[in-house]
């Protein structure tokens, strides 16, 4: 058998293929080193200021700061609406991962209602996920150490201590403040189209009625923040920059807090309003809507159950009666009309009329009667006033007619806002020509004007209206606009807000504008006046006119009977009234629905806060 024979080894083969690899690996190397170094270079000089950037986010966060908001005086410097100390429970969204499993962990170690539950549910939708929100508020101390216990089981869970509004007067003036609550869906996309959503990084609340809506800006302050290092686990390791919150600005009232409680207890459960103010300036001085609700139900959250009672309550608590409640003026506006007949020379102080106890209109059967159902004999413009004698306007209010009546009431303020620091607030009817038209369109007949000139019909006002035209005549000619704030303050100085009075009237004869202030004065003072009886004995020289506000309709020879008649169609009482006489610092009026007549159940009331307004030093300041 042969040997198989060696093959001789070829080094220049194998040396030509080492140094062919080894170029190939020396090129992949330098080929490496250079992508390596191209990196380095984006990250360290192209890309640097990203990556800084991105460092740096991830090292410090800016934490916005929410400021206090400002505080709420009435014209004592007595609190109304303060800021108190409540902890609750809050979740940031992006930092649990599994939010069913950790709600029903956290209902099993303190109480959680469905609402509560849903409430959260519907802002976590609504809101940033970074944003921490409240699941419940108001927790006890037990509830506070339960949660702080078991902490480390639920990561973006924590126990905050915030502010809350608080309102410590209840429902004394829950229709002037108004009340606070959760920021919602339409008004953070108002915030974000006004460009003010920076502003509420931090807050939670805002303004929903009344005043605390209207000067939602003022009182809401300016937000703050603190720039802080975190590690790697989102702790905080140390503050590296602050800058603090500027507060809202505090608001002070002309309203006082005796005056608000003499309005609530004397009303009791009369559905009704009253508003006094201050004729020279326009300062609401009392500004009660009975009944009333606790704005402190608000704040955090009213259950479905509260909420539904108030919506669904026969007596309208959520109604501003001083802003929204329409009334028809009834026999209050008998002054107003007169001295539109006084400057149009329709009539003198001196005209009389015969009064049989009825008003016709030629070619028509109706009567169109006067209270009092015997009539009052002759009668002239003091006797109209002092005892309200219907026969005699119905005469005036046809001489004038509708256009006249119209325009000149308008010009009063009626049948438009009157521009009170609150949105909420309704216009009432002044009826015209056009108006009827446009609403029921129908002509106006000379039939419509009979009733207008008595305040019925179509014509309606609100309390506050009242008190403003009534200002007019006081102010002879100028009218006042109504505020309940009259200083702002922080912690440099206090501001005072005072409205400047608008001529609306040119006055034609000053003179038949003090005889209108007297017939209101002989109306309290003269035996027999409609309002004497309810100011016999005051310590002060007051004026004013009643009104009974007829609700249903009586057949012609009919009589009133109100046992036989609805109670919530019975006569409403009205009252509009001023003081002193001689130089008035106050003005009030009275609506009260379905009380009877306005010179036996609304002037009685107007006494009682009149009354304590002259002893109690509330004009001290004058």
């Amino acid at each position: 058998m042969l040997k198989k024979r060696v093959a001789i080894q070829d080094f220049a083969a194998e040396a030509r293929l080492f140094n062919h690899r080894a170029v190939v690996a020396m090129l992949v190397v330098v080929l490496l080193f250079c992508i390596i170094i191209f990196n380095q270079y984006q990250l360290q000089i192209v890309s640097y200021q990203d990556y800084q950037t991105r460092s740096e986010d991830n090292r410090i966060k800016v934490v916005p700061m929410a400021p206090n908001r400002g505080l709420i005086f009435d014209r004592s410097g007595i609190l109304l609406a303060e800021n108190r100390p409540v902890f609750s429970l809050e979740l940031v969204p992006e930092q649990i991962k599994d939010m069913p499993s950790t709600l029903a962990a956290i209902a099993e170690l303190i109480e959680l209602n469905p609402e509560q539950t849903a409430s959260f549910l519907k802002q976590v939708k609504a809101q940033r996920r970074f944003n921490s929100i409240a699941l419940k508020e108001q927790l006890n101390d037990t509830e506070v150490a339960i949660i702080a216990a078991n902490q480390h089981r639920f990561p973006g869970v924590s126990v905050e201590a915030r502010l809350s509004r608080h309102y410590p007067f209840g429902n004394l003036f829950t229709h002037a403040l108004g009340y606070i609550g959760k920021i919602n869906v339409r008004e953070l996309q108002q915030l974000e189209a006004d460009g003010e959503a920076p502003n509420y990084a931090a807050s939670r609340d805002i303004g929903k009625i009344g005043l605390e809506r209207f000067y939602q800006r003022e009182l809401h302050g300016t937000m703050g923040y603190q720039e802080v290092e975190v590690n790697n686990r989102g702790r905080l390791i140390r503050v590296l920059r602050s800058v603090p919150a500027i507060s809202g600005k505090n608001i002070h009232l002309g309203l006082d807090v005796g005056l608000q409680l003499t309005a609530q207890q004397v009303l009791k459960t009369q559905r009704g309003a009253i508003v006094a103010m201050d004729p020279r300036d326009g300062a609401v001085l009392a500004f009660y809507s009975n009944p009333s609700y606790d704005p402190n139900l608000f704040v955090l959250g009213i259950s479905s159950t509260n909420y539904n009672e108030l919506l669904h309550s026969r007596d309208r608590p959520l109604i501003n009666r001083v802003t929204q409640g329409t009334y028809p003026p009834a026999s209050t506006i008998k002054p107003h009309l007169a001295l539109l007949g006084l400057e149009t020379n329709t009539i003198t102080p001196t005209t009389k009329i015969w009064d049989p106890g009825y008003f016709m209109l030629p070619n028509v059967d109706h009567r169109y009667r006067d209270h009092l159902r015997w009539g009052h004999g002759w009668v002239d413009l003091y006797l109209a006033i002092t005892k309200s004698c219907d026969t005699f306007f119905y005469e005036l209010g046809v001489k004038l007619g509708i256009d006249r009546i119209s325009d000149y009431m308008g010009k009063m303020g009626f049948g438009e806002k009157t521009g009170v620091d609150i949105l909420e607030e309704n216009s009432g009817i002044m009826p015209s020509r056009g108006w009827k038209r446009a609403k029921h369109n129908q002509p106006w007949y000379q039939g419509d004007t009979v009733p207008l000139s008595i305040g019925q019909s179509y014509w309606t006002t609100t309390p506050l209206q009242l008190a403003v035209a009534t200002s007019v005549i006081l102010n002879h000619g100028e009218r006042p606009t109504p505020h309940l704030v009259t200083a702002f303050s922080d912690e440099q100085a206090k501001v005072p807000n005072l409205p400047d009075l608008t001529p609306v009237i040119e006055v034609v004869n000053i003179k038949n504008w003090q005889v209108i202030m007297d017939t209101m004065h002989r109306t309290v003072k003269e035996l027999g006046g409609s309002a004497h009886k309810a100011f016999i004995g005051s310590t002060y020289d007051a004026a004013g006119k009643t009104g009974t506000a007829q609700l249903a309709a009586i057949a012609q020879d009919a009589k009133y009977d109100a046992n036989a008649i609805d109670e919530r169609l019975r006569d409403n009482a009205m009252f509009i009234g001023y003081a002193p006489f001689d130089n008035p610092t106050v003005v009030i009026a009275v609506a009260l629905e379905n009380a009877g007549g306005g010179g036996s159940n609304a002037a009685p009331i107007a006494r009682h806060i009149l009354d304590y307004y002259f002893s109690a030093g509330v004009n001290s300041n004058d």
